[in-house]
């Protein structure tokens, strides 16, 4: 080992434990940005050592053409992120996490074509048999192959359903799981074949079923599950990019893609258990309808009363504790901030106000999160589900803004689509005030029976529009 390579080395350690750190910090709001910026910072001195080592080791010089590559495809790749970055809206940041999930598997995928290309190559010049190349290099060939497909083509459909291209209700036709078990069969098979026997012809045959499986896993699951389908896609990115990690012998994307993997299973199985389901049932076959369209139904066996600003205002002048329940309703009517105005007004007035957040709310993990934090909203005031519901008994008014599921008292019974999933307990609030755009159902498709409980008051209004006015009416009430 030269000294170049030893410097390199313990570089890559400091990477990962940057990244050990960071994902410890993410763990809190007030942190996050904090290891955000640590693991960014780990991962940019890995790329500036990795660029040292073939610049100037012969053992890893590249040619010309492949420094235009790594140039070229480093300012594009760092352009277009940087632009979407900055130009998305709030509202499609989960479709921008898909695509990304998309080409981070792609990449991690396509890592392992031209390893295997160039050993081929090499054995063809020895006139020696693909045998040679080590069970071990053709296994996690294989293994990248496939979880790096499946996690393109599926990031790709789950964008799509995100951004509306692609129905959000389950999409199923006859004999749709008999094709996908076939096409799982065969990427494991093929990757057995790859093994046994390496050549193109298991490589293109792994990889169409890899990519097929991707599609047609995703395609039957609803809207409902998106957030976790997002989860477990990121994850396979992750295992994918360890996989390529073991593939080209770096240490860093082995760390890197592990931790990616391993906190993207763990999350994915948190969320999966705040909807009372398992991950398994959720990729075969979710519920859920997509967005439903603004309808005049009512909740049977209730009747729903209306309420205004004026009254909302009133009622939270007068409250000592208010607990604002954001959803996917907030997030489209890019509201986070009349929230937080509203919220920071009132705990100016002396009121104790908290921001009840379940795990599933919004269309990815954290969403809700990430809107608040941009609103600027006091991270003490953000509570999770398990913190928040002991809260609701006590609270004189709950303000939920377009949540719908995850508030649906019906998630207590038996028999329906969300039975045992866990909700927040809105409705042991003392008052409670929805304001939604119409009596249109949650992904699930169920009327909520909250809406129709004696306390409640529908603030019939778009998200925006509706915490605006509430604010101006709070205005005319003295402190």
């Amino acid at each position: 080992m030269t000294a170049l390579e030893a410097v390199v080395g313990l570089i890559y350690l400091g990477a990962a434990t940057t990244f050990v750190l960071g994902l410890h910090l993410m763990r809190s709001p007030a942190t996050a940005r904090r290891g955000n910026l640590l693991s960014a910072s780990g991962m940019a001195a890995a790329i500036l050592a990795t660029l040292a080592l073939v610049s100037f080791d012969d053992a890893f010089a590249i040619t010309a053409g492949g420094w235009a590559a790594l140039i070229g495809g480093t300012a594009l790749g760092a352009a277009a992120g940087a632009v979407s970055a900055r130009r998305i809206k709030m509202t499609a940041m989960p479709q921008l996490v898909s695509l990304f999930n998309a080409v981070g598997g792609g990449a991690a995928a396509i890592i392992a074509f031209p390893e295997l290309m160039h050993r081929f190559e090499e054995l063809d010049l020895l006139g020696a048999s693909y045998s040679a190349i080590p069970t071990s290099v053709r296994l996690f060939v294989g293994l990248d192959i496939l979880i790096g497909s499946i996690t393109f083509s599926g990031s790709l459909i789950a964008a799509g359903k995100l951004q509306g291209w692609v129905s959000g209700a389950p999409i199923a036709f006859p004999g749709s799981r008999a094709l996908l078990a076939l096409a799982a069969l065969t990427g494991v098979g093929s990757v057995a074949w790859l093994i046994a026997a390496p050549g193109m012809v298991p490589l293109i045959v792994l990889t169409l079923a890899a990519l097929a499986f991707g599609i047609l896993m995703v395609l039957p699951i609803g809207g409902a599950d998106m957030p976790v389908v997002v989860s477990l896609l990121n994850a396979f990115t992750g295992l994918a990019v360890a996989m390529s990690g073991f593939v080209v012998g770096s240490d860093i994307l082995i760390v890197a893609g592990g931790l990616v993997g391993a906190s993207g299973t763990i999350l994915t199985k948190l969320m999966a258990d705040a909807m009372n389901r398992s991950v398994l049932s959720i990729m075969i076959g979710g519920f859920g309808t997509g967005d439903a369209p603004a309808g005049a139904t009512m909740p049977s066996g209730g009747e729903v009363r209306r309420t205004d600003a004026d009254d909302v205002a009133l009622r939270l002048a007068y409250a000592s504790k208010v607990i604002i329940v954001p959803g996917y309703g907030l997030a489209a009517a890019q509201a986070q901030r009349e929230a937080g105005e509203l919220g920071k007004a009132l705990t100016e007035r002396g009121i104790t106000v908290f921001y009840a957040i379940h795990p599933v709310a919004g269309r990815m993990p954290g969403h809700m999160n990430v809107l608040l934090a941009e609103a600027d909203v006091p991270y003490p005031q953000l509570l999770e589900m398990d913190d928040a519901n002991p809260e609701f008994p006590t609270c004189d008014v709950a303000l939920v803004v377009g949540a719908n599921d995850v508030t649906n008292p019906a998630a207590r019974r038996a028999g329906n689509a969300i039975s045992g999933m866990p909700i927040l307990d809105v409705d042991r609030a003392r008052s409670i005030v929805v304001i939604k755009r119409s009596m249109g159902h949650g992904y699930a498709g169920l009327d909520n029976e909250l809406y129709a409980n004696d306390k409640t008051g529908m603030l019939f209004a778009d998200a925006k529009k509706g915490l605006g006015e509430i604010l101006a009416a709070l205005k005319e009430y003295a402190v």
